[in-house]
């Protein structure tokens, strides 16, 4: 039976760098097929190349064994291709029939939208593939996971065949990746076939029918997820054993390093995001923040980094009140910030990797002489860093907009960490990346809590939270209804916390 899509010998090169080489997939109709590899391995380069965002230097592109020519997104879709990037595609101040419409537009009698018929196809849409959406709400108004429909009816709205998934889960709450993944096999119940881009080895065991892992830009070999587990994925990705659970000895918590006292933080709707939270952090602790996304930890972290204001309430770093203090000052303090929005809040993307590595230090010496920035010691910086942090770049001069997801936020990483501190905010630090960094980055944390370093982590993910903690704080409706010692909490327990729920003491 002829695939619905072949992909033969593609190849791709960039200045210092081939992403593809000579890769060879396939994909049949009904079927999820999961691309597996580290960050920058080169799966969303390849899945640029068949949406027509890049064109290959070498191989060819075949739907229903006919070759086709993909020299834009528009032929991609009129060969019935579609891709959700990874970051969303929306116009936040459109409604979900206008972002649906966009490019793609009907009209009626005077050349006016038809946005009534648009929004009754969007429902048959939902309601066909389960998928509950009002066409009529504004896209800024959404939660994460209901703008990712958002992104799938468009394609379906265009009546794309093949679907490609760009990292679909890296923004999404463990509750809307399921919903997620019951959406995808209803897809291909319906005849649809999905490309899923990812990096986390159970979700691919979960869902995919076959696996495809891809390392520094060549296949490596297929497997099915019956003859595969966590372990043999990670090996195929990184090239040697990984070690998929934290090692890590006991804590010796020291002075208290942050101190937080009725804080209350209001949102963009002047709500309390944060109500009355206080807690204190440790010296040589993790204190893990465990909450579904939206209960007030991204105004908790904002507050806590001077990205926020606070209408109430005291925050004290080493005895220091720094609670109406600018970004710079609580830097200058002693804390380091890895904020959950690497695009937004931790880089400037057009700006090159070496300038990203010193966004918080280059008025100092050795990176500056006065009002000249010192570009030779910005570049060794950089080049140092680079090596230790293992930043997938053609150089230090590449601008950070031009790194896959993974690698953008290990320019992050790399800059926070290498620098003297006593407080780490590291909220999301591993977010989009692959097993390989997440183990890195997780032994770095360790690292800096072993060294005395304060750690506040904030993850969504249960499992790094309970992970990497020595304490844990459930947040929910702006509130910590709960803190407890790591090594006597439960997934059970904390998930049930984490919903609102104080179970009943034994």
């Amino acid at each position: 039976m002829t695939p619905i899509l072949e992909l033969r010998g593609i190849t791709k090169r960039f200045p210092g760098v081939l992403a593809n080489d000579h890769i060879d997939l396939t994909l049949e109709e009904g079927e999820i097929h999961a691309l597996l590899g580290e960050n920058g391995a080169g799966k969303t380069t390849l899945m640029n190349i068949l949406y027509g965002l890049y064109q290959q230097d070498e191989g060819e592109i075949l739907v229903r064994g006919r070759e086709i020519g993909v020299h834009s997104p528009s032929d991609a879709i009129a060969a019935g291709v579609g891709m959700v990037h990874q970051h969303f595609m929306l116009v936040p101040v459109f409604t979900v029939t206008e972002n649906v419409m966009l490019g793609e537009e009907s009209t009626r009698f005077g050349g006016f939208l038809n946005r009534l018929e648009a929004a009754n196809r969007i429902r048959q849409i939902s309601e066909q593939y389960g998928m509950q959406v009002d066409p009529d709400a504004y896209v800024k108004d959404l939660p994460v996971g209901v703008q990712q429909r958002v992104e799938i009816i468009k394609l379906l709205y265009r009546e794309a065949d093949i679907l490609i998934l760009d990292e679909p889960t890296a923004v999404l709450t463990p509750q809307e990746a399921d919903e997620l993944f019951k959406i995808m096999h209803s897809l291909v119940e319906r005849g649809k076939s999905i490309i899923f881009i990812t990096h986390k080895l159970r979700e691919v065991l979960e869902v995919a029918d076959r696996i495809t892992v891809i390392r520094r830009g060549k296949v490596i070999g297929s497997t099915l997820p019956a003859e595969a587990d966590q372990s043999k994925l990670a090996e195929m990705m990184v090239g040697r054993a990984v070690q998929l659970e934290v090692e890590r000895t006991p804590a010796k918590p020291g002075e208290v390093v942050l101190q937080v006292e009725n804080l209350v933080v209001l949102d963009e709707r002047h709500q309390a995001a944060v109500d009355g939270v206080s807690f204190e952090v440790r010296a040589g602790e993790i204190l893990g923040v465990a909450g579904v996304q939206g209960n007030g930890q991204t105004e908790l972290v904002e507050a806590l980094t001077g990205l926020r204001p606070a209408q109430s309430g005291k925050v004290a770093l080493l005895g220091r009140d720094i609670t109406h203090e600018s970004p710079r000052h609580i830097t200058e303090a002693g804390s380091a910030h890895v904020p959950e929005d690497r695009q937004r809040d931790g880089l400037v993307l057009s700006f090159p990797v070496a300038d990203n590595l010193v966004l918080n230090t280059y008025y100092q010496p050795p990176y500056s002489r006065g009002m000249v920035l010192n570009e030779p010691k910005i570049l060794e910086h950089a080049d140092q860093l680079i090596e230790e942090f293992d930043i997938r770049t053609p150089s230090a001069l590449t601008s950070a907009d031009s790194l896959s997801g993974g690698n953008q936020q290990k320019v992050i990483v790399a800059r926070e960490f290498s620098r003297p501190i006593s407080l780490l905010i590291a909220s999301q630090p591993t977010r989009g990346l692959d097993v390989g960094s997440v183990e890195y980055i997780h032994n770095r944390v360790i690292q800096k809590r072993d060294e005395g370093c304060a750690v506040l982590l904030v993850s969504p993910e249960l499992d790094e939270v309970m992970g990497l903690s020595d304490r844990i704080a459930v947040m929910y409706r702006g509130q910590i209804v709960d803190i407890l010692e790591a090594d006597q909490a439960t997934k059970e327990g904390v998930g049930l916390r984490m919903a609102g729920i104080r179970p009943e003491p034994a």
